[in-house]
């Protein structure tokens, strides 16, 4: 049974994607970057979290340097959530103007080859409007996975939104989502995964601005066991559009255990995904905990 403030919380959703997208969009753009600057200046858990983030992102930073780019990512934050209330409403001619992607033939390369492509990414920019762009302008459909999120029916909004743009979604939890990915791929088929961040605290070391962090071990581990070309991928916003770039492949190692060619498959993604967020940092949308030193639970918690 869902508590009070889970049902508060699914109410809000609800009354986002139902009004935001009715709005003008200078006025919904106008409305986000109140509520982020709002959010902001609370200095709220999410805010200094964001903060000791990008202090590792940008460690010579001052004070005001951080404070800018904290107050930059809380808009881009915001940003990315009134773009998502309204992209089901976006036409075709709307969402292939508002992305361009740099080195897109690493993407269709595998897809012609059909390997299966797995598209790994930060969370950097819009990542649903890259997905939508995705399956409406290049028309490829494909399968990613989704957080479960309580309570259960805000996941389910989730869920249905991202179906209505053309995504396959299977939850996280649950054991079976990695062998449906690896029944697309070697289909074929195209997968896109939110990867650096572990929800599992079971994912590999890596050495990420210079201190350890965890991340998911899925991409290299389909990869291996499907033979489908790993790709990284970093966006960012560019005024009034999005671009994007298509890494090339994360090969897998001819040596090793599958444990060591993860590792070092999950390493060379992180340095892929360091290179775009160190490029943007203000388009870095991670306001949860991700450095080693930041889960022990002896330290302070932010």
């Amino acid at each position: 049974m869902s508590t009070a403030s889970e049902r508060l919380t699914d109410s809000l959703y609800g009354l986002g994607w139902g009004a935001v997208k009715k709005l003008p969009e200078p006025v919904a753009a106008g409305l986000g970057r109140r509520i982020a600057d709002t959010a902001w200046k609370r200095r709220g858990k999410g805010v200094l979290r964001l903060e000791a983030n990008l202090a590792r992102v940008v460690p010579d930073a001052s004070p005001a340097r951080l404070a800018a780019l904290s107050r930059a990512g809380m808009r881009s934050y915001m940003r990315y959530w009134m773009e998502s209330f309204r992209l089901p409403s976006w036409s075709a001619d709307r969402v292939r103007a508002s992305l361009e992607v740099k080195d897109l033939h690493h993407l269709t390369d595998g897809l012609d080859a059909g390997r299966g492509v797995i598209l790994a990414l930060p969370h950097l920019a819009n990542w649903d409007l890259a997905g939508v762009w995705v399956t409406r302008v290049l028309g490829v459909p494909f399968t990613t996975v989704a957080e479960r999120l309580k309570p259960e029916s805000l996941y389910d909004r989730f869920v249905a939104y991202r179906e209505s743009l053309g995504m396959e979604v299977l939850p996280h939890a649950g054991g079976s989502a990695f062998g449906t990915l690896a029944r697309r791929l070697r289909a074929g088929g195209l997968i896109c995964l939110v990867a650096d961040r572990d929800l599992s605290s079971s994912g590999v070391e890596v050495d990420f601005f210079g201190e350890r962090a965890r991340m998911p071990a899925g991409p290299a581990m389909l990869a291996q066991q499907t033979g489908a070309v790993l790709l990284p991928v970093t966006l960012w916003y560019d005024g009034t559009s999005m671009r994007g770039r298509v890494h090339p492949p994360v090969e897998t190692p001819a040596e090793g255990t599958r444990a060591e060619k993860s590792a070092l498959m999950t390493q060379s993604l992180a340095d892929a995904f360091a290179e775009g967020i160190a490029e943007h940092p203000e388009d870095w949308h991670m306001l949860q905990r991700l450095w080693l030193a930041d889960l022990d639970p002896a330290r302070v918690a932010l």
